[in-house]
């Protein structure tokens, strides 16, 4: 009969693996088609993986909590269809094929050597296989990537022995590696053999009160994503403080209604992400991606809204096409991701694709932030606590002191491409589309 392989699909830009966190079926049950097989999980979303075919499972390839590739196979089924791929698939196994580069020369391994953690990025999704990779040391795991750079940087299995790991169960992840040699150039490490009898030291509370709590998995993979960004991005930040009376009023006085004849709340969320797209087009470049030495400058405005969630980490969700939405467009669109991303129902689809990502740290009371870019993306905006205080206003009989409605505005932005009078040029743009808004535009 012949065997269908069902692949990781792929999770979303920029993802370019998956964890396995739960099997839904075992050998030997039947399965129909459009019926979840796995469950998965990114940095970004966690998600089921579907049969597209009625059939029994023959193999499950991967255990709970190994690493896959996007479009690796995941498990085998035997089906009545006639399925247009290989009938007779090798199970996957520890071992992928080797990635061996050719013996550089001198020049060569100089040029490595002050390589920029930029290009492993870049390679890294052509490097990934199917599955972890086992080391002679059975309590380590390297993937091909972390061997590959360890191969082009002539580190030793020694020495790679001597790398901390931050991934699950003290993986060594990419993260980990740039960092190591970044260390390495700057001085070079004394390498120690290290023996499989030795246990691998594990940290001891402080005190008989301290609690070692190991991190969730959703916490290991933010903490990689944000490091690889921090790595990546030159980060640089631009402040504006904005009055934004006018808007507090208006909301104020038309939110029940909107509320009644529309079916969603009005916050100031859509308010801003309506302004925010509709000055995008003014500033192209921070709707843009970087590959390499090429800039990708997306025709789409795909706003990415920071969503707390109720364990207290952060998912991303992204209105498509915001610029084309007016407010109620915006304010349902809003409303319906936030619920979702708390109720963890949200689609791999609803977490892809954004091109400029907004967040909000003024809900947890904080005057202002500096968020990290969301890769592979250039820029991102923090709008901050809304607060009663009192303001110098020019008026025509002089200055005079009024109580007002001020907010403080961030703008985190990648120095490679985004100078600073650009980005400072965003947020002026901003202050003037808030302060001048025209409530009549949405009445």
């Amino acid at each position: 009969m012949p065997i269908y392989k069902l692949v990781l699909p792929a999770m979303g830009e920029s993802v370019s693996e998956a964890t396995i966190t739960q099997w839904l079926k075992k050998v030997g049950d039947t399965v129909h088609a459009d019926e979840a097989v796995v469950e998965v999980a990114t940095d970004k979303v966690d998600s089921e993986v579907a049969s597209e075919y009625d059939g029994v499972i023959k193999e499950i390839l991967h255990p709970v909590n190994a690493v896959v590739a996007v479009d690796a196979p995941l498990v085998l089924i035997e089906t009545d269809v006639e399925v247009a791929q290989d009938e007779n698939p090798e199970p996957a196994t520890d071992a992928p094929e080797e990635v061996v580069a050719p013996e550089p020369t001198p020049e060569a391994v100089k040029e490595q050597l002050t390589d920029t953690a930029e290009t492993y990025m870049q390679q890294g999704q052509a490097l990934v296989a199917p599955s972890p990779q086992r080391t002679d040391d059975e309590s380590r795991f390297y993937s091909p990537l972390v061997k590959s750079i360890a191969q082009k940087e002539r580190i030793s299995e020694d020495e790679l022995a001597n790398v901390a790991g931050s991934g699950k169960d003290g993986r060594v992840t990419k993260s980990d590696m740039l960092t190591y040699i970044k260390q390495r150039k700057a001085k070079p490490l004394k390498v120690l053999k290290a023996t499989p009898t030795s246990p691998k030291p594990t940290p001891a509370p402080s005190s008989k009160e301290d609690r070692i709590v190991p991190m969730t998995r959703m916490e290991q993979m933010i903490s990689e994503h944000m490091t690889q960004s921090l790595q990546t991005s030159a980060h640089v930040q631009s402040f504006i403080e904005i009055d934004v009376t006018k808007i507090w009023r208006w909301r104020e006085r038309v939110k029940t209604e909107f509320l009644q004849q529309h079916g969603a709340k009005l916050t100031f969320t859509p308010i801003f992400l309506q302004l925010v797209a509709q000055l995008l087009p003014e500033f192209p470049l921070l709707n843009s991606s970087v590959e390499g030495t090429n800039i990708i400058k997306k025709k789409d405005i795909n706003l990415g809204m920071a969503t707390a969630l109720s364990d207290g980490n952060l998912i991303v969700p992204v209105i498509k096409q915001a610029n084309t939405l007016n407010l109620v467009g915006l304010a349902k669109k809003v409303n319906d991701l936030a619920s979702n991303a708390r109720n963890n129902s949200l689609k791999p689809d609803d977490v892809q694709g954004g091109t400029y990502t907004v967040t909000n740290v003024g809900m947890f009371g904080s005057l202002t932030g500096t968020p990290i870019i969301n890769q592979p993306q250039v820029a991102i905006l923090a709008f901050g606590a809304i607060r009663k205080v009192p303001a110098v206003l020019e008026t025509e009989h002089g200055d005079v002191i009024a109580v007002r409605y001020q907010m403080v505005v961030s703008h985190s932005y990648d120095h490679r491409i985004v100078n600073g009078a650009m980005g400072g040029m965003f947020l002026l743009r901003l202050k003037e589309a808030i302060e001048q808004w025209d409530e009549s535009t949405n009445s």
